[in-house]
């Protein structure tokens, strides 16, 4: 999901649907417990942007970078679960310890895994796509920003089609941002209201593991076919209030039911402490 240019904080103030998406799970949040030592929205923000998951693929390209594609339907597919399991447990361990620093870096690359992860665009076999444009070569071994921009190619006649088709009007990039851009300009006015969790959303997280309970989500949202909707006709009337009434009150719900729990595990961790 667009989180603004990493080269300023600006544009995600104004644009960035991650930003936009925690400052409403935020306030839900806020509703279901109230004064809590959950770290505030301009704690969390801080670590969104030029400070979050997408400004290492600028600062060091495709070093430790954080790859939040997912098939929900591939049970061998962990990596991202893996990821949103680690953050979770260090929130949790950050807010026993009352470390409003690393909870508020911890929920917010939490947030933006989540967020990623049940982003329709991120459902789509991106990797598999650009290893083939790349005759093959791993995601690994673009060690320079050269590398992740420009795609390789045998002769001059082949590069220049690969690179159409990762950066053309139906490219393999262009597709996935257009799509992040539309959901981020579509979302902006909305609050969300009707996104606060519900006592049956809380008890449905609390009595699965998060993996479990994640992909389920992740599920429900890709069997909407948002993307494949989107790439057959672009973005019409009928996607966009899909995504305005649907997608984005889901992952609201989805990181605020998270960020909850992680809070009253560590609440109950306080109290038998």
């Amino acid at each position: 999901m667009y989180s603004g240019s990493t080269l300023t904080t600006y544009s995600g103030r104004i644009l960035g649907a991650h930003q936009k998406i925690d400052r409403v799970a935020r306030r839900h949040l806020e509703l279901l417990v109230p004064e809590s030592n959950f770290p505030n929205v301009r704690q969390i923000l801080h670590f969104e942007g030029g400070n979050g998951p997408d400004a290492i693929k600028r600062k060091s390209p495709a070093k430790d970078e954080p790859w939040h594609y997912f098939q929900p339907f591939d049970p061998d597919d962990t990596n991202l679960l893996d990821i949103i399991t680690e953050h979770y447990a260090t929130l949790v361990t950050a807010l026993s310890a009352r470390d409003v620093i690393r909870a508020a870096f911890e929920a917010a690359w939490l947030a933006h895994a989540i967020v990623d992860g049940l982003t329709p665009a991120h459902h789509f076999p991106y990797e598999e796509k650009l290893i083939e444009l790349r005759g093959g070569a791993g995601i690994e071994t673009r060690t320079t920003l050269k590398d992740k921009i420009v795609l390789p190619g045998d002769t001059g006649r082949e590069r220049v089609a690969n690179n159409w088709k990762m950066w053309g009007p139906k490219g393999l990039m262009t597709t996935h941002g257009t799509f992040e851009w539309g959901v981020a300009t579509v979302i902006l006015p909305s609050r969300f209201k009707l996104a606060q969790p519900t006592a049956e959303d809380l008890a449905m997280f609390a009595d699965q593991k998060i993996n479990q309970w994640y992909r389920g989500v992740a599920q429900e949202i890709a069997n909407l076919g948002l993307f494949d909707e989107f790439t057959r006709s672009g973005w019409t009337t009928k996607l966009a209030r899909q995504v305005r009434r649907q997608l984005a009150p889901r992952i609201v719900k989805s990181v605020t039911v998270v960020w909850h729990g992680a809070l009253i595990e560590a609440q109950a961790k306080g109290r038998l402490a």
